[in-house]
């Protein structure tokens, strides 16, 4: 399903990259944006005003539909003028975080902490699900992962007496925002929605987030249309969004909820949390990249200090193995090799360009070679004959042939960072086979 949706969005980049705007495009670009998750009633809504569009401004090349797709598709994911209410507004600020099991609420729960708790906030958690065996053990360790507190209660505990108690304790004790999670199901039910309401009595919370799995695709969109019409929501959060592109979900998501999204989750880890902008959606979806997403996660991983040592060592041609470790360290600190290339505009149509990347298991086998060098070997790959070569496998558990294949990655990404720096994205093209 994922390769399905992955390939339907690169029929919708390739379909624009047309010279000319013909019947037939219209009934192959519906059929795409279905394909890719999108939705029937969202698609015909969208195809309907591009065609007005079109027609009123008497677009007949495919580079400006493509313009005036972008165009419609931001504005479909815009919140509303009046946008939703921030944790920022009150003191303490409650958010009651709602969903289905498996779709990955009580993750998204510790990644609002951590973001929160990274801009000075005092965050509490709430454990308000007592209908799930250890739900309140498994809250307590993304508490402590986040370097947050956490209050729960036992199980078969009435869920909304606990979230009164902790915001009483939260308000008593100064908390900036409370973070509370509910049960989840399978399915939605009555006992569920019955519970939800009375905890949302019981705290008044500032906002009401619906936690959807973006892999699912359009099961999630009626979820969270059930969700809304029983608790009221005032946001969304689109989780599991690294590695595919799965835009389509939140296209639908925000027509028929008409409630903003908000984050965006896109990997494992805390940091793997972002807000949602729907320029940058509507760039992901046609294919375009995500520059603005890619220079942020940058500024934010990069030592700005070892980036200026690195420039000058590339001027003096002195990058060696560690400085090659080094920067594929810092770099999965972004997230995945494929996903930050997806990020670049071009790279992300090229075809295979996530499959050439390296995983994580290659990344680790090419620190445990470098680790099994000696320092002059590091510096300077030249001596490594075979003997050399042969030992510095058995040392890393790896084969000789995995050291030559590193040596020649090393020799190749000297090429493309030089490149790079002297020819923008040619240059970068150019370097690819590092990936390989």
């Amino acid at each position: 399903m994922a390769r399905t949706r992955r390939a339907a969005f690169g029929r919708v980049a390739t379909l624009l990259g047309a010279t000319e705007v013909t019947p037939g495009l219209w009934d192959e670009l519906e059929a795409a944006l279905i394909q890719a998750d999108v939705g029937v009633a969202t698609t015909s809504d969208l195809l309907q005003r591009l065609r007005a569009r079109a027609a009123r401004e008497g677009i007949l090349r495919a580079a400006d539909l493509q313009s005036a797709l972008r165009d419609e598709l931001r504005r479909m994911l815009a919140a509303p003028e009046n946008g939703s209410r921030q944790l920022d507004t009150a003191r303490p600020a409650v958010a009651l975080i709602v969903g289905t099991n498996g779709s990955g609420k009580t993750t998204s729960i510790a990644k609002l902490a951590s973001r929160h708790k990274r801009d000075g906030r005092k965050v509490l958690l709430v454990a308000a699900d007592t209908f799930r065996a250890a739900a309140g053990e498994q809250l307590d360790v993304w508490a402590d992962r986040a370097g947050v507190e956490m209050i729960g209660g036992r199980p078969g505990a009435d869920p909304g007496a606990i979230a009164f108690d902790a915001l009483q304790a939260a308000q008593a004790r100064g908390f900036d925002v409370v973070l509370v999670d509910t049960a989840g199901r399978l399915h939605i039910d009555e006992e569920l929605m019955t519970e939800l309401s009375a905890i949302k009595g019981s705290i008044s919370p500032t906002e009401i987030l619906f936690v959807a799995d973006s892999m699912i695709g359009q099961d999630a969109v009626n979820v969270a249309k059930a969700f809304d019409e029983r608790v009221g929501l005032t946001g969304v959060i689109l989780t599991k969004l690294d590695g595919d592109a799965r835009g389509g979900v939140a296209l639908s998501v925000k027509a028929v909820t008409g409630k903003p999204i908000k984050f965006i989750g896109v990997g494992e880890k805390l940091d793997a949390f972002e807000p949602f902008h729907p320029d940058r959606m509507a760039s992901r979806i046609l294919g375009m990249g995500d520059v603005l997403t890619l220079i942020e996660k940058a500024h934010e991983t990069f030592d700005q200090k070892k980036a200026e040592e690195l420039g000058q060592k590339l001027k003096k041609d002195s990058f060696t193995l560690d400085d090659f470790k080094d920067q594929i360290q810092q770099m999965r600190k972004m997230g995945s090799f494929g996903d930050i290339l997806g990020m670049i505009p071009g790279l992300g149509k090229l075809k295979g360009i996530k499959e050439m990347a390296p995983d994580e298991k290659d990344i680790k086998r090419i620190e445990a070679i470098i680790n099994s060098m000696t320092m002059v070997e590091r510096r300077d790959p030249a001596v490594l004959n075979g003997n050399r070569r042969l030992r510095i496998a058995k040392g890393s558990g790896t084969t000789v042939q995995d050291v030559n294949q590193l040596v020649k990655r090393y020799a190749e990404a000297r090429k493309m960072m030089k490149r790079f720096t002297s020819g923008g994205m040619k240059g970068l093209k150019r370097g690819m086979p590092m990936f390989r």
